[in-house]
């Protein structure tokens, strides 16, 4: 997908601390210190009022950021933090494991995941159709996952702190756009409601037969919604 977004857009991909090639932070790891060094790294290359776009825990990191009135359009995809206590119990006792499962299995993953089976019984969770995807796909994302140090640590900042604060209307420095899959099994679909209703400005897109990952499952929609919705 951000091949097909650089070919109309400039696309600088960060990664955020502890995950990629980027040093884990010294201190304490939540969303706030995550979006903190988002924070910095945006002054620090001049880069303000550029449209930030984010999936899962960092679509829950671009709306922090148009909370706090940094970036320009926001375009958040099935963004963490607008759980149920019930729910964000359930999404820590069964992603765990499974981030568990994936490391002990990491050098077999090319293989695994470069077969249909193994693709529906390991991604079952993220994807509406995992069969479907190819390896070169979901690779990169699952790998990153099991290598990067901070995993662990950014899933308990996602399910043990605080849930995510709204934005009054009026108060964002550009457009917010909130795009969620119909089947997403790890931000349920319900919680859509409570994301716009703290993000009154918010317009709320559905991908129809997609999970958790719109850029695996729909991601010539998820293109040309983020195009659509920044400039």
């Amino acid at each position: 997908m951000i091949d097909e977004l650089a070919e109309h857009r400039e696309v600088i991909a960060v990664d955020l601390p502890g995950f990629g090639e980027t040093p884990p932070l010294t201190g304490e790891v939540s969303i706030a210190t995550l979006t903190d060094s988002v924070v910095d790294f945006i002054h620090e290359q001049g880069l303000d009022g550029v449209a930030t776009v984010g999936q899962s825990m960092g679509g829950r990191m671009v709306l922090e950021l148009a909370r706090r009135g940094v970036g320009g359009d926001t375009v958040a995809l099935d963004p963490g933090g607008f759980w149920s206590d019930r729910e964000v119990a359930v999404f820590g006792a069964t992603l765990r494991p499974s981030i568990v499962l994936v490391r002990a299995l990491r050098s077999r993953l090319p293989s695994l995941l470069g077969s249909p089976v193994g693709r529906t019984v390991l991604l079952a969770q993220l994807s509406a159709r995992p069969w479907s995807l190819s390896r070169e796909t979901c690779l990169p994302d699952v790998a990153g996952l099991a290598d990067a140090p901070s995993t662990g640590a950014a899933l308990d900042a996602l399910t043990k702190g605080p849930k995510q604060q709204g934005a009054l209307a009026g108060t964002v420095p550009g457009r917010v756009t909130i795009g969620w899959g119909r089947r997403d099994l790890v931000t349920l679909p319900k919680q859509a409601a409570r994301a716009t209703e703290l993000f009154p400005d918010a317009v709320l897109h559905w991908f129809e037969r997609c999970g958790h990952f719109p850029q695996w499952d729909a991601p010539h929609e998820a293109t040309r919604l983020i195009l659509d919705s920044t400039h």
